[in-house]
């Protein structure tokens, strides 16, 4: 029970990564926020865990998360932890062919959407005494991929801003780390499957692309996002760890 009397602020919270992340910190004790665009799936998920809050939140924008986590520290009085995890992977184009709007739209979500979160909840934590942060970066953002050029960019972006928040806020007692997993079984990566321009040999490419076979399911990213978040990593900031089978280290 890791989490006991914690309050966890989960971006991307109803679905994937995010609720996966969400249920195993519930079940070691948290208070969860489930914070996300679609908010009437976070409310449904939200239903299911012992103690959580739904906030509809489009992380694109500074005011929605700004009031996102206003709300929740007006319904739990303090933010513990912070899953940084909203994100899309857009279309998938040629650099040179890629169209404005989808580089705009994932650019939006997945950088300033990490940054705006960062800046919100670290505000909060400030008043509280400190906390712990777990951006959701990828192997994508340690290693190139081909025709998802602004994912790449944003996710490299996490990275970084990853290393500069950790050694901004160390001696605030607010940690900062991140995960890079390879692709993961939730509803993103099966839509970016079927809309690939051959499905049939992207979801072979995606399952053979990892030294150790197939693909990890959402629990198995949770849990590292769970160290990462927990006391038992209390060292450990700046850092982002892959998830992904062996992937990097070919």
């Amino acid at each position: 029970m890791r989490f006991t009397d914690k309050v966890a602020f989960i971006t991307g919270g109803a679905s994937g990564l995010g609720l996966a992340v969400a249920q195993l910190l519930a079940e070691e004790g948290a208070k969860v926020v489930l914070a996300d665009i679609a908010e009437d799936a976070a409310r449904k998920a939200a239903a299911d865990l012992p103690d959580a809050l739904a906030v509809g939140t489009d992380t694109s924008s500074s005011a929605s998360v700004e009031a996102a986590v206003a709300a929740a520290v007006a319904h739990y009085g303090r933010i513990d932890v912070v899953f940084n995890n909203a994100g899309i992977a857009g279309k998938q184009q040629p650099l040179h062919e890629m169209d404005d709007a989808n580089w705009n739209l994932v650019s939006g979500i997945n950088g300033d959407g990490v940054f705006w979160t960062l800046k919100h909840t670290i505000a909060a934590m400030l008043k509280t005494g400190g906390g712990a942060i777990v951006n959701t970066a990828s192997t994508a953002g340690l290693g190139g991929q081909i025709n998802i050029s602004p994912y790449t960019f944003t996710k490299g972006g996490v990275v970084a801003l990853t290393r500069s928040a950790a050694i901004e806020y160390a001696a605030h007692n607010i940690r900062v780390n991140a995960v890079a997993p390879t692709t993961v079984k939730t509803p993103l990566v099966e839509k970016f499957i079927e809309t690939a321009p051959d499905p049939v040999a992207m979801k072979a490419r995606m399952e053979a692309m990892n030294p150790k076979p197939g693909m990890p399911e959402a629990r198995d990213v949770a849990t590292v996002v769970a160290f990462l978040a927990s006391d038992d990593a209390a060292w450990v900031t700046g850092h982002t760890i892959p998830v992904d089978g062996g992937y990097l280290a070919v």
